[in-house]
């Protein structure tokens, strides 16, 4: 059945491996009853799983992006709560479930990435209206679309968004899919400011190019030209610097050697972009992380997607308190 399904504390602990003389985030992170309980809470965040790849596979992409949430989620849990980060200021609210289309024809998967987009946007406008920053896991990065919507609705103002991906997702915006989020933000109006950075040379056609060189709300920074210098740190904050609060979107094909619906033997390290985010001058508007899978379609699988996840969110939590 679809919908968002909301957790209650039973079903956080039965995820935490509990350890005498320990105590894990899942001990100390708060829960909900509903969306209208976040106004109550002094939580500051709040992470919510999206475990869908309808989006991806509309773009004619491989599944595999809905079985990431799950192995976060447990990573996350059962991280040490100690000195350097507290869990008490993070609510997991629960994650979303969306049932395929009977027909999976490219439309009937286009028509269904339509109906999330309503209930991901609906929801984020109350997270963020009850104060709080989101957390996203997908799932596609068709979920950007209704993420940045939301912000800006919510706000009343054009969302400014910064995007670390090997693909700037400018497809024309015809027909829902994880390909054009961005295009139909910026055709509906929604986005201020576009900033890109890691994108591949090889992997964004033509007229995406051309977009981009056009269009003077959307900056773009080439993971190519990023290896030919010695100052990638540089380079990240003078893009970072044009923005005041941005969302931060982080397409998980930017990373080498992480299972996604792009994997790729060339990007940034994980620890690169730990660091971005722990360096970062600005504190942003969310985070939303999309595209990785700990098990593909095809077979491949991987151990490590949800820890690699769960650390940039514990990163992303650190940055508020440095």
């Amino acid at each position: 059945m679809d919908g968002l399904q909301i957790y209650t504390s039973k079903d956080i602990l039965k995820l935490v491996n509990t350890r005498s003389g320990e105590t894990k985030l899942g001990q100390c992170v708060e829960v909900v009853a509903s969306l209208e309980n976040l106004n109550t809470s002094k939580a500051r965040f709040v992470l919510l799983g999206i475990p869908e790849d309808i989006g991806i596979r509309a773009n004619y992409g491989l599944a595999g992006a809905s079985t990431a949430w799950h192995p976060t989620l447990k990573a996350l849990l059962n991280t040490q709560s100690n000195r350097f980060l507290n869990g008490s200021d993070l609510i997991v609210l629960g994650h979303f479930e969306f049932a395929d289309p009977q027909n999976n024809t490219i439309e009937e998967l286009e028509r269904k990435v339509t109906e999330i987009d309503g209930e991901v946007c609906a929801c984020i406008i109350k997270i963020i209206d009850a104060g709080k920053i989101p957390i996203i896991v997908g799932g596609g990065h068709n979920n950007a679309y209704p993420i940045i919507k939301a912000l800006a609705l919510a706000k009343g103002e054009l969302a400014e968004i910064i995007n670390i991906d090997a693909h700037a997702d400018l497809r024309e915006p015809i027909g829902r899919n994880s390909g054009n989020s961005f295009s139909y933000a910026l055709k509906e109006g929604y986005i201020a400011k576009y900033g890109i950075f890691g994108l591949h040379q090889n992997y964004n056609n033509e007229a995406i190019l051309n977009q981009i060189k056009e269009n003077k709300k959307i900056t773009a920074v080439f993971f190519d030209d990023i290896l030919l210098s010695d100052t990638i740190g540089i380079l990240w904050n003078q893009l970072i610097s044009q923005f005041k609060n941005p969302g931060l979107e982080i397409d998980l094909d930017s990373i080498a050697n992480i299972l996604s619906s792009a994997a790729t033997p060339s990007g940034f390290s994980l620890n690169e972009v730990r660091k971005f985010i722990l360096s970062s001058s600005k504190q942003f508007a969310y985070l939303h992380i999309c595209e990785g899978a700990s098990t593909m379609e095809d077979g491949r699988t991987s151990s490590f997607t949800g820890k690699s996840i769960a650390y940039l969110i514990t990163d992303f939590l650190k940055s508020y308190t440095t």
